[in-house]
């Protein structure tokens, strides 16, 4: 028996009527359910009434400021992504509202891709934010990061952080998506000498690179277009404490020379001005690619990536970390149960075995996911093997995907006598094979496949990882 997942839900907040509907027809057609409101008041009743999973925010709204309606949202929920819509194509304005938390922003008018693009990752990040949100409330308190569990390979991050986080040395925080690495640079901060002062995260890849530019470091009056004010950076808001850059590998060339000389100098300027400010900040970056190949590449700087390499922490997949697969079970039992106002159920012994059975490509991510699933599913208290909706991922060789593909293929979709694969199965096997032979014509060239692929390298970069790709390894002797 299947059961059907929750559509994204997303809620629009904009006195534009008519862009409101257009907006919720797209939005709709690819798969997601919209909520509607039309002003600030009624739209900050809907986030305290209703779960969403990301908030499109007009900044002109005719009963209150879109800015003072955003600060309000992330009070009341901190971990919920909001996009903000402008017409007025202010930086000024943008950046002001990164830095008051929103996770992004688009500038009307806009196309249809960047709105499913940037809506799409909202809804992926706002899965991963209150993972981490509820662990931290879960586990050990507010301070120490929620680093949950006892096996070797977390053990081992453990005591990197235990040993680093009193010093003042620049960590790199390297593992694939959905393991936590932003727990890790939290706790950090939390058992540093600078955990009183502030901790402030930017993700690198949300940004445009003139936008990441003077949010890193700020901007003076008359620096560019729309900058009315001097505005201070976030090297400035992170003063005496730590600055997280997650995805740093996808900081712009300027971006990086900019970063290396903060790092060197322990100085920098702001966009438009001479003057030098003092910057004493921890840095502690992140990323899931492989730098060394991004080096080779010529896409990341060598001298960079050595002054953050001084300490690499790899945190490990939920796939090496044995047992603690089921104390995290336990855990997102327990959170998705009071969260829904249930009784928390028991995993039986035999879906306990498939949880510890899966591989996980998505990680702590996926497991939350699975785990709320299955709290919704076992109406009699139970979980069960069919309460768990474990997604069937790409082999690492391909034989897996490239098996379903042939089955599609070479008998085709309409002969009742050959069994169909799913539709995910289906589509997936397709991308899998379809990425390969784009590597495999550019010889591991991301900038060229993608380019062949019609997707930017960002989103490339994602596809490949999804299918645990590895660029390098369609390269020619």
């Amino acid at each position: 028996m299947s059961h059907a997942r929750r559509a994204p839900r997303i809620l629009i907040v904009d006195d534009d009527r008519a862009l409101v509907e257009l907006l919720s027809m797209r939005l709709e057609a690819n798969g997601y359910e919209v909520l509607q409101e039309h002003g600030a008041a009624a739209g900050l009743a809907r986030v305290g009434r209703d779960r969403v999973d990301v908030v499109l925010l007009d900044l002109r709204l005719g009963d209150g400021d879109g800015l003072e309606v955003l600060t309000r949202i992330l009070q009341r929920s901190p971990q919920l992504p909001v996009i903000i819509l402008t017409a007025h194509g202010s930086i000024e304005t943008a950046v002001e509202a990164m830095r008051r938390g929103a996770y992004g922003f688009l500038t009307k008018p806009f196309h249809d891709h960047e709105l499913l693009q940037k809506v799409a990752h909202g809804v992926e990040s706002s899965s991963l934010r209150r993972q981490v949100a509820g662990l931290r409330r879960i586990v050990g308190g507010d301070d120490d990061g929620g680093i949950v569990g006892s096996s070797e390979a977390i053990e081992r991050v453990r005591a990197l952080i235990e040993r680093l986080g009193p010093t003042d040395a620049t960590v790199l925080v390297l593992g694939e998506s959905g393991t936590g690495k932003e727990l890790v640079a939290r706790a950090l901060h939390a058992t540093s000498p600078r955990s009183e002062r502030p901790f402030v995260a930017v993700n690198c890849a949300a940004l445009p690179p003139e936008l990441l530019e003077s949010t890193l470091f700020g901007h003076v009056k008359g620096s560019f277009t729309g900058a009315t004010a001097d505005r201070e950076g976030l090297f400035g808001a992170a003063h005496r404490g730590t600055l997280f850059l997650d995805e740093i590998g996808e900081a712009s060339p300027m971006v990086q020379a900019r970063l290396l000389r903060v790092l060197q100098e322990r100085s920098y300027t702001r966009v438009g001005s001479n003057k030098e400010e003092k910057a004493d900040v921890r840095v502690i970056t992140a990323t899931n690619r492989d730098l060394r190949a991004e080096v080779a590449e010529k896409r990341f700087r060598e001298d960079l990536f050595f002054r953050l390499h001084v300490v690499p922490i790899h945190v490990p997949p939920l796939r090496a970390r044995g047992d603690d697969v089921a104390v995290l079970a336990g855990l997102f039992l327990d959170r998705s149960a009071a969260r829904h106002g249930v009784a928390p159920p028991v995993l039986s012994p035999e879906a306990l075995a498939a949880l510890r059975d899966h591989p996980w490509p998505g990680n702590v991510r996926e497991l939350a996911n699975v785990i709320e699933a299955a709290v919704l599913l076992a109406a009699d208290g139970v979980v069960r093997p069919d309460h768990l909706t474990l997604q069937a991922p790409a082999e690492a060789d391909g034989a897996g995907a490239n098996a379903v593909a042939a089955t599609v293929a070479v008998a085709g979709l309409r002969d009742p006598t050959v069994p169909l694969p799913t539709l995910r199965e289906a589509r997936d096997a397709f991308e899998r094979a379809y990425l390969e032979a784009v590597l495999e014509r550019t010889q591991g060239n991301v900038t060229q496949a993608a380019k062949m692929a019609g997707r930017n390298r960002t989103d490339f970069y994602d596809l490949i990882g999804r299918h645990k790709l590895s660029p390098t390894d369609f390269k020619k002797e």
